[in-house]
């Protein structure tokens, strides 16, 4: 018969036993929640870079098959250089020829004197949709280039006819996108230019932005208006404002929900949209 004292020894034997089993479990508990979270976190993360990726524009459909076949260029690409700040207050934007090679471009010219481009003051336009006016702000002193080039397609009537082909609605990500007179997302003018951003860009409800595609120096006529306080990074050009009748009009676009919604979340708008007119009102 065991003693006592063997008795005590093999009960803290049990005990300890016990004690690594419990440990054990704790262990593969956190790590099966690390494992969770983690996955979480990817896809999370994943699902915001598409998102931010289909704010998008004047995307060249051919570049899966440029890229396979990698041809040499004849000439190097125009660069798309920021602006240049002038001794008068004006700036001097570069308008850029699209040559890509993309078949949905437009060639409608591009902005008048360039050199002297004004960099102060509102423009005020006014996009007539099927669904109701939506006044836009244009403000020259954040995105002077980008001001001149939508005053000018306006002026040349680009945008009349188009319709405004994706929508995103959801918390801190709410955004209707015009701007492509074919309707397909890789459309726009035969020029392209450079962001106007800073660091503390931000996209809050009512935001005018313009839509651009992954590579810099890529804005053309694509832009998104904002209809929630959007999260962003800031790589789009802010051009102005809607007012609030306007954002009525989006809101109610918004609320008729996302025609054959994709897995990102995005898609024409269920309640179609199409820019009748875009006139500059002054």
């Amino acid at each position: 018969m065991p003693t006592n004292k063997q008795r005590r020894v093999a009960a803290q034997r049990r005990l300890q036993r016990q004690l690594e089993r419990r440990a054990e479990l704790a262990r593969r508990r956190r790590r099966n929640v690390l494992v969770v979270v983690t996955v979480i976190a990817v896809l999370v993360v994943a699902g915001a870079v598409t998102l931010f990726a289909g704010i998008g524009g004047d995307d060249d459909p051919g570049d899966t098959a440029a890229a396979s076949t990698s041809p040499a260029p004849e000439e190097p690409a125009a660069t798309a250089a920021p602006a240049v700040t002038n001794a008068d207050g004006t700036v001097t934007c570069t308008y850029a020829p699209d040559a890509s090679g993309n078949p949905n471009l437009t060639d409608v010219g591009t902005p008048p004197d360039p050199a002297a481009t004004p960099a102060s003051g509102t423009v005020s336009l006014l996009m007539s949709t099927d669904q109701g006016d939506i006044p836009l702000t244009l403000d020259r002193a954040k995105a002077p280039c980008a001001a001149a080039s939508f005053t000018y397609l306006a002026s040349q009537q680009f945008f009349d006819g188009s319709p405004c082909h994706r929508l995103v609605n959801q918390p801190g990500f709410g955004v209707l996108q015009c701007g492509d007179p074919t309707g397909t997302g890789s459309g726009g003018p035969s020029y392209k230019y450079a962001e106007e951003v800073t660091p503390e860009t931000t996209y809050p409800r009512g935001t005018i932005a313009m839509a651009k595609t992954a590579q810099p120096g890529t804005t053309g006529s694509q832009f998104f208006l904002c209809f929630v306080d959007t999260t962003l990074p800031p790589e789009y050009s802010v051009v102005g404002t809607v007012d609030e009748a306007g954002l009525a009009v989006l809101e109610t676009v918004a609320a008729g929900g996302i025609q054959g919604v994709g897995p990102e979340g995005d898609g024409a708008p269920a309640i179609p949209v199409t820019i009748q007119t875009m006139t500059v009102a002054g």
